[in-house]
């Protein structure tokens, strides 16, 4: 797959040169949504004996936390605290109806049931999704499992203008997150950065997918798949809190470096 990951230093510089949000007179990063991937009657992907709902919830409360303690001018708002279902639309409609400046979904990656052991026991590592119409294999295979709860929703066909597990709907897909392109970019980059070399992650990079979530955001956005649970190691270090840390660590310090970098340009 494509990988989008430009030098940190060149990155920042075509996105402040060339960043002119509609409606803001400003650069500031003030508010930010963290989101919990899943929850409640969707425990979205499985390992042996985890399910994403509760490592993405776990991580996505210690990133909150950080950001809370070290970035105290910046207000955090959370999808979800507990172990609740919360409808795809109606996570983008929060952050939209605080006007966030910045959308954070965390989740956790897995391998199809199917996949040869030796296969699942080889394939570990973080990835980074941007809103985008590069579905290539892995990516369009990321897009309809984490659409796919729009599903469980009642009344969905009603709320929803296509099918989650559609290609076709994919091909039509209306790109509206293109004003926040770079940005999202940009906090992808560096979020791949930290989880790389302060986390100490492997990396499958930054990537395009047809994600509805991101795609309903009137803000720079990104999915982060922190690891996979379908790799036997990499689901017992996910459930460790240590290795959390250091993951929602990497995160949070993405999030400061991102702010920092458009403080600096007010």
């Amino acid at each position: 797959m494509r990988n989008l990951v430009l030098p940190i230093g060149l990155t920042l510089f075509f996105v402040l040169a060339s960043f002119h949000p509609i409606g803001k007179v400003n650069f500031a990063v003030t508010k930010i949504v963290i989101d919990a991937g899943h929850g409640g009657k969707d425990p979205g992907t499985l390992g042996s004996y985890t399910k994403e709902k509760d490592v993405a919830l776990k991580v996505a409360m210690m990133v909150g936390e950080y950001v809370e303690k070290y970035i105290p001018d910046v207000k955090v708002i959370y999808t979800r605290k507990d172990d609740t279902f919360v409808d795809l639309d109606k996570r983008a409609a929060l952050a939209n109806k605080h006007e966030a400046d910045l959308f954070v979904s965390i989740h956790a990656n897995s391998l199809p049931k199917t996949t040869p052991i030796s296969r699942k026991a080889a394939i570990k590592g973080s990835e980074v999704y941007v809103m985008g119409s590069q579905n290539t294999d892995r990516a369009l295979e990321v897009a309809k499992r984490e659409n796919s709860v729009i599903l469980l929703e009642e009344d969905y066909e009603k709320k929803y203008e296509f099918d989650p597990q559609s290609e076709e709907s994919y091909i039509l897909y209306n790109l509206t997150q293109s004003a926040y392109q770079d940005n999202s970019v940009l906090i992808a980059s560096l979020i791949d950065d930290q989880l790389t070399n302060r986390a100490g992650r492997r990396s499958y990079g930054v990537k395009q997918s047809s994600l509805y979530l991101m795609w309903s955001t009137a803000m720079p956005s990104v999915l982060v798949e922190i690891g996979y649970l379908s790799n036997p190691t990499e689901e017992k270090e996910l459930n460790n809190p240590e290795v959390q840390s250091y993951i929602a660590s990497g995160i949070y310090r993405a999030i400061k470096e991102y702010k920092e970098a458009f403080d600096a340009q007010n």
